[in-house]
């Protein structure tokens, strides 16, 4: 447990910035068309849904941090109700959840800029590859966090996103909302909203830093829960206005781009320039953030024995550089291999299974306000079995595939690990 009150060196500020940060910085570039082909003109309500269950998952993940006080996220809180394998476990999911994260912010940074060019889908692959590969550079370097140019990129993108979705609302037209395409009823909105929640995953990573922020007992709450608040408003106007000046239909046909389209149809050529330049900062401030906290999630639970020591290794600059290689790598051929329906619902099951544990600790753990984890778990929980369902309709092999991965790490986890741990007890003999 944390014996400084102070902490370290972000302020409110800061933390505000680098949760909407989190959030926004590939999100809504990638997952608004899916969401479209699913909920229709009912799209909006699908982010609410789902921000439902962020706000209330930040609520849960904010106060538990402070009452353990401690950086680590879920894989701590649960250590510290002595669940130390179902923390090893949770933690292997979550590595790969953030994989498949930087895997979608590759593919989107890729397709935006090929679209920004007009060139080829060799072109996509070789940026994908590219962005990522300067990431873990970076990273290696000890660049991996830079607040400050965070912090910019931020305020840049959500100038960007609130010019778009403000001049859409401005243009109101409902009929856009469903052009093209079959209207949907009400009860496709939470269908919907089981596809979004890697829109939602960035404010985790704030519990990862908590060392590194000033004063976290005073700060951490109101800035993450008032981000998350903004991060569920923008996302609610942008799928409103972006898709009123596109169209539901186009914004379905060009879903990875889809963001770009708008801002070419309302803005013209300035506004379009602007979209692909504000999705090219956010998707890549993404990467690097998303990559260093991963692989620093990595080392800590290597530390503990939770999984192969291979990770816990550090270069000179302190940095887990054989994380962040291996995590980086993976990355970078899942952006080039996967399909944008297929990154975006997988990532979204991983990450709503970890808002529905953590919200279950809270559960457990908190005096106050239980209320709110477990409106958080009843509405997450319907989600689930939603997403559920419907992998096992449209993608059974990418069900298949996660099913498969997830009973390897709970049931295998432990094997792999004692064999790794025999086999260098051996070689020191």
């Amino acid at each position: 447990m944390s014996n400084s009150s102070k902490g370290g060196n972000l302020g409110f500020a800061s933390v505000w910035s680098l949760t909407v940060g989190g959030m926004v910085g590939g999100g809504i570039y990638t997952a608004l068309g899916v969401v479209v082909a699913v909920a229709m003109q009912w799209s909006w309500l699908s982010f609410a849904i789902a921000g439902v269950i962020a706000i209330t998952s930040a609520y849960s993940y904010v106060k538990l941090a402070n009452k353990f006080e401690e950086s680590g996220g879920a894989f701590e809180y649960l250590r510290d109700i002595n669940l130390n394998g179902v923390a090893g476990s949770l933690s292997w999911l979550l590595v790969i959840g953030y994989v498949l994260t930087i895997a979608l912010y590759a593919f989107a940074f890729g397709h935006y800029v090929t679209f920004a060019f007009n060139a080829g889908p060799w072109l996509t692959r070789v940026l994908a590859i590219g962005i990522v590969a300067l990431m873990i550079f970076l990273n290696l370097m000890g660049a991996g966090k830079l607040a400050i140019v965070e912090i910019i990129i931020v305020w840049a993108n959500l100038i960007a996103l609130l010019i778009l979705a403000i001049y859409g609302l401005t243009q109101w037209d409902s009929l856009q909302l469903m052009a093209g395409a079959e209207p949907k009823s009400a009860w496709s909105a939470p269908i919907g909203a089981a596809a979004i929640f890697v829109s939602y995953e960035g404010f985790q990573l704030l519990t990862y830093e908590y060392d590194e922020i000033k004063d976290p007992k005073k700060k951490l709450f109101p800035a993450v829960i008032s981000g998350v608040a903004f991060v569920i408003l923008i996302y609610i106007i942008v799928a409103l206005g972006a898709v009123i000046l596109a169209g539901a239909l186009t914004t379905i046909d060009e879903k990875q781009v889809a963001l770009a389209v708008a801002a070419k149809e309302g803005l013209g050529k300035p506004g379009f320039i602007m979209i692909i330049i504000a999705a090219g900062l956010a998707t890549s401030a993404a990467i690097n953030s998303t990559l260093f906290s991963t692989a620093k999630l990595t080392a800590r639970v290597a530390e503990d024995g939770e999984m192969p020591s291979f990770f816990d290794h550090k270069n000179s600059n302190d940095v887990p550089d054989r994380s962040v290689i291996v995590i980086g790598i993976l990355a970078a051929l899942l952006a080039i291999l996967g399909s944008l329906s297929t990154l975006v619902e997988a990532a979204s099951l991983i990450f709503l299974f970890t808002f529905l544990s953590v919200n279950y600790i809270a559960v457990k753990k908190l005096n106050k306000n239980r209320w709110i984890p477990i409106t958080g778990m009843i509405v997450g929980g319907i989600v689930l079995i939603i997403l559920t369902a419907r992998l096992a309709i449209i993608n059974p092999l990418s069900l298949a595939l996660l099913a498969g991965l997830g009973a390897i790490i709970i049931f295998g986890r432990p094997a792999i690990l004692a064999k790794i741990n025999n086999s260098k007890n051996n070689e020191k003999k």
